[in-house]
């Protein structure tokens, strides 16, 4: 069975797609981030499946995306900060090596920015932060088996700290 080398948790401006391409060329293998995934298979932006087609449409093709690449990928794996919402995807988690990327509110909040691509986030974006990422602690912590406190640090430097 295929499992991914690392997989990659945490919240929006955590810095799991920087990190995990990093990661993957110092590791030298493939690097796949499920958001990605799902653009591609949709034709559209993350923000534009959750306007057109509404959150639950959007996690349920998470839950799919992250289940496909889970089994097929060996490399380095990006998920979607709210991955870790369904059960089943936590169930999935279990055994693999899980690095939780964590990054304090005041870090995620000047990474994000005010940016419409994050569609949880599009109303009062700070508060919206600060609410996620209480509600997502704990599961992030469930799943992983390391976890690493990004605030300060460089992309290069967490990849060190990580390798």
């Amino acid at each position: 069975m295929t499992a991914p080398k690392v997989v990659l948790v945490g919240p929006p401006g955590a810095g799991k797609s920087t990190v995990g391409r990093l990661l993957a060329e110092r590791l030298g293998v493939a690097f796949r981030d499920t958001d990605a995934d799902i653009e591609a298979a949709q034709g559209k932006t993350i923000a534009e499946i959750f306007f057109d087609d509404g959150e639950e449409h959007f996690r349920a093709l998470e839950r799919q995306a992250v289940a496909t690449a889970l089994a097929e990928h060996d490399g380095v794996l990006s998920l979607g900060g709210g991955a870790v919402l369904a059960p089943q995807t936590r169930a999935l988690l279990q055994g693999q090596h899980v690095l939780f990327l964590n990054v304090g509110l005041a870090a995620a909040a000047k990474r994000v920015g005010l940016s419409r691509d994050r569609p949880v986030l599009a109303l009062n974006p700070r508060a919206s932060l600060h609410k996620l990422m209480e509600e997502r602690l704990p599961l992030y912590r469930e799943v992983a088996v390391v976890e690493v406190d990004t605030d300060g640090k460089s992309p290069d430097q967490v990849v060190a700290e990580v390798a």
